[in-house]
């Protein structure tokens, strides 16, 4: 251990970019677990997404544009857009409440925001789907089309 400590300072000081890197990482990482550990929106996969909606009734919110919703959406969904999130003007919302809502995007990168507005606004159950519908379409599960 008396040998460790000396060698680590040098090392930092040969190499400050790379510790400083990793530091930043680090930080990430545990900002990053703490805010998923803590927050009330939970992001699930697809089989707990079928779950939900099979076993408690609950209702997919699609946050997709128009044209996207209707190139094929899961089963069931509501859509409403970002923007009437953000405003509390999604009205098609308010009778789900009570229920598991399970918000989509594409992607899933930008659900789990959405689904805390949701929170925020009083919905007892919210969830953010992993992937978005890319993923379930990755996973060849059934999309309907309108």
């Amino acid at each position: 251990m008396e040998d460790f400590i000396p060698k680590a300072i040098e090392f930092a000081g040969n190499h400050t970019i790379m510790v400083v890197a990793w530091v930043v990482v680090f930080i990430g990482v545990i900002v990053t677990f703490a805010k998923s550990a803590t927050s009330a929106v939970k992001v699930i996969n697809n089989m707990q997404l079928t779950q939900l909606l099979n076993k408690e009734h609950g209702v997919v919110v699609d946050v997709r544009s128009n044209d996207e919703f209707k190139r094929g959406h899961i089963i069931g969904s509501v859509q409403a857009l970002p923007s009437e999130i953000k405003n509390h003007t999604a009205s098609i919302l308010e009778k789900h409440k009570a229920v598991p809502v399970i918000v989509v995007d594409a992607s899933g990168l930008g659900s789990e925001a959405l689904a805390n507005q949701l929170h925020k606004q009083g919905f007892a159950q919210v969830y953010s789907l992993k992937e978005g519908i890319g993923g379930w379409r990755a996973a060849n599960l059934p999309l309907v089309k309108h």
